[in-house]
């Protein structure tokens, strides 16, 4: 079934002849494949160190150097090239609705007292809301939202210039 000569570096599976080439470049493609299914940006450098180890194996390195050539590759690879690649394709920092709330500017629909909460309407939306400060606003006021607590906004009156 299942046999492997050290002198030709290749195995055979039902009659099937596997070269250590082959097998690298089938992990290079499972790596894609799975890559493609998830989009998590953390297979893809597997299957580019798998393709290093595959031209490790074409110029007759032993099994033993392939895997660490493979390893040393793909660690290098990731360390080097993660951080750009997450910067610039925005894998994973896709704000929610709520937290593209943060920042934005809303106006008072019922008043926001000490200790209690206020109606305000942001972008469209109406939403509970507090002061921090715990400070009056008053209805008709201009607030900025500067984070959110549960399902609550909080805001701080937006000084006129």
């Amino acid at each position: 079934m299942l046999s492997c000569n050290p002198t030709r570096e290749a195995f055979a599976i039902f009659d099937f002849v596997l070269s250590h080439p082959h097998i690298w470049i089938a992990l290079a493609v499972i790596f894609a494949l799975i890559e493609a299914f998830t989009l998590g940006l953390t297979t893809i450098w597997f299957a580019a160190g798998a393709l290093i180890a595959m031209a490790a194996a074409l110029i007759g390195l032993s099994i033993a150097w392939q895997i660490f050539v493979f390893l040393i590759s793909s660690l290098f690879i990731i360390y080097f090239t993660r951080p750009f690649a997450i910067k610039y394709l925005k894998i994973g920092k896709e704000k929610t609705n709520y937290q593209s709330l943060i920042g934005n500017i809303g106006l008072v629909i019922e008043e926001i007292r000490p200790f209690e909460t206020g109606v305000v309407k942001v972008s469209g939306q109406v939403w509970t809301a507090k002061s921090p400060d715990k400070k009056i606003i008053n209805r008709k006021e201009k607030i900025r939202v500067m984070a959110i607590e549960g399902v609550k906004l909080i805001v701080e009156k937006l000084e006129e210039e």
